[in-house]
C-alpha cells in the first residue's frame, strides 16, 4: 500500500503497526508490551485496534487528499473526536498512569502518535482528560520524547519539534 511503517528485520519486512509490535514482543519480549492477565492483554488489544483501526485510518493523509483540502481539517477534527469519544470511556476503567495499569504496554504506542495528530488538527484535548493525563505521563519518559512523530526524520518541517 506504500504506506509506513514497515521494519525490516529477521530477514522479513512487517508491515502494519501492530503487526510489528506484536512480532517484537514474541521475539524481543524485554520490555513487555503485552501484559500476562488475559484480560489486561485483551484490554490492550481492544484499545490498540480502536486507534490503529478505528482512528488514525480515518484522518490518514490519503483520505485527507480525497476529502478535500477545505474540508481536512473539519473532518479529521470529527473522525479524532469521534474516535476520543470512546477512547475516553475505555480509558476510565482500564488506566492507571498508562492506558492499562501502570505498565507501558502496546496500547500506549498507540495512543502517543495519534494524540499528535490530535494536537496537529487543533482537536480540544481538554473534553479527554484520561487520554491527556496518560499522554502527559508517556511523555515524560525518555523513549517517548525522542521516538515522538514531530521528532522523526522525515517529519515536515512545519511538523518538527
Amino acid at each position: 500500500m506504500k504506506q509506513v511503517p514497515a521494519l525490516k528485520i529477521d530477514g522479513i519486512t512487517i508491515c502494519q503497526s501492530l503487526a510489528i509490535i506484536e512480532y517484537l514482543e514474541e521475539t524481543r519480549p524485554t520490555p513487555r508490551l503485552l501484559p500476562r492477565d488475559p484480560k489486561k492483554r485483551a484490554s490492550v488489544r481492544m484499545i490498540s485496534n480502536l486507534i490503529a483501526g478505528g482512528i488514525q485510518p480515518l484522518q490518514n493523509l490519503s483520505v485527507l487528499k480525497e476529502v478535500g483540502q477545505e474540508k481536512q481539517l473539519a473532518w479529521a477534527q470529527k473522525t479524532i473526536s469521534s474516535g476520543f469519544n470512546a477512547l475516553e470511556q475505555i480509558l476510565q476503567s482500564t488506566a492507571g498512569k498508562y492506558c492499562v495499569g501502570d505498565e507501558v504496554s502496546m496500547a500506549d504506542l498507540c495512543l502517543v502518535p495519534q494524540v499528535a495528530n490530535a494536537e496537529r488538527f487543533k482537536v480540544d484535548l481538554t473534553l479527554y482528560p484520561t487520554i491527556s493525563h496518560i499522554n502527559k505521563s508517556l511523555l515524560a519518559l525518555e523513549a517517548f520524547q525522542v521516538s515522538h512523530p514531530s521528532r522523526q526524520p522525515d517529519t515536515p518541517p512545519e511538523l518538527r519539534a
